[in-house]
């Protein structure tokens, strides 16, 4: 799963990627081996047993601590205005609609024109009132949502949804 959610970042040149929901840092591991050598890596995680875990055992990522609901002023406490692409592992259909939106409104405003983001979901949750409206979310902040196949192997089997702006479309912010 780590894999598929970090073939958002681009592979090349000096990208900025910020990681929503890092958690203990599987997904962070598989950011940090496509990350070209001049990319920069920002993680943000809500709990700060688990940011004192990251800035332990992964050094090179900025960690930061806070909610992905204030990633603009997050970011712009450490020089951030743009990025590249945004990997998002957090748990969505155990979040509010009107939080999904606020989360999602600050990834437009940092997100540049053909940026991308991936955010992983959960088959088995898509009845839960966080889950069911996501996929219409992320429909009205991105021209491109693709959701990918099922992840059996994960456990709980997910999915990713890759979302896209065009390169033609302006920042939010």
């Amino acid at each position: 799963m780590a894999a598929e959610l970090s073939m958002v970042v681009p592979s090349t040149g000096s990208p900025v990627v910020v990681e929503l929901g890092p958690g203990t840092g599987s997904v962070t591991d598989a950011i940090a081996a496509r990350l070209p050598a001049g990319g920069r890596h920002l993680a943000v995680e809500v709990d700060i047993d688990l940011v004192t875990h990251l800035r332990r055992t992964r050094p090179r990522v900025e960690t930061l601590y806070g909610d992905a609901s204030n990633l603009v002023v997050l970011l712009d406490s450490v020089g951030v205005d743009r990025v590249d692409a945004v990997v998002c592992a957090l748990p969505w259909s155990l979040i509010g609609a009107t939080k999904q939106r606020e989360i999602l409104d600050q990834i437009a405003g940092v997100i540049v024109p053909g940026g991308a983001v991936s955010a992983l979901a959960y088959p088995h949750a898509q009845w839960l009132p966080g889950a069911r409206g996501f996929r219409g979310a992320l429909g009205g902040m991105f021209d491109e949502v693709v959701r990918g196949p099922v992840v059996w192997r994960n456990a709980p089997p997910a999915v990713v949804y890759t979302c896209r702006r065009s390169a033609s479309r302006a920042l939010s912010r």
